[in-house]
């Protein structure tokens, strides 16, 4: 006996594998907890400009964030040491272009 048919049609089958791909991607954005993408992805425009701009603050903020904790995570020898100070050098290249891309206006 053949299987049922889900979709009456070949584009039905199509839309709902297509659903089931954007839903399986923004799942995975919010999984990793990362902003949503531009607004207007492909229409040049101050909106889109401004939803990239915001997009960026928003990883550099994470990134920022995520080294701090990582940094303060480490123990009083590590903080001593030459990593300590390459990695703070990275830290402090983060937080200026940070407060670059908050001085962002569109």
């Amino acid at each position: 006996m053949p299987t049922p048919r889900k979709h009456a049609n070949h584009a039905q089958r199509q839309r709902a594998y297509t659903l089931r791909q954007k839903e399986a991607q923004q799942a995975a954005l919010a999984a990793k907890n990362t902003p949503a993408a531009a607004a207007i992805p492909t229409m040049p425009s101050t909106a889109r400009w401004k939803a990239l701009a915001s997009q960026a603050q928003t990883i550099l903020k994470t990134l920022q964030a995520e080294m701090e904790d990582y940094r303060d995570e480490r123990s009083e020898q590590w903080l001593e040491s030459q990593k300590a100070n390459v990695f703070q050098e990275a830290l402090d290249r983060v937080a200026e272009a940070l407060d670059s891309a908050m001085n962002i206006e569109l």
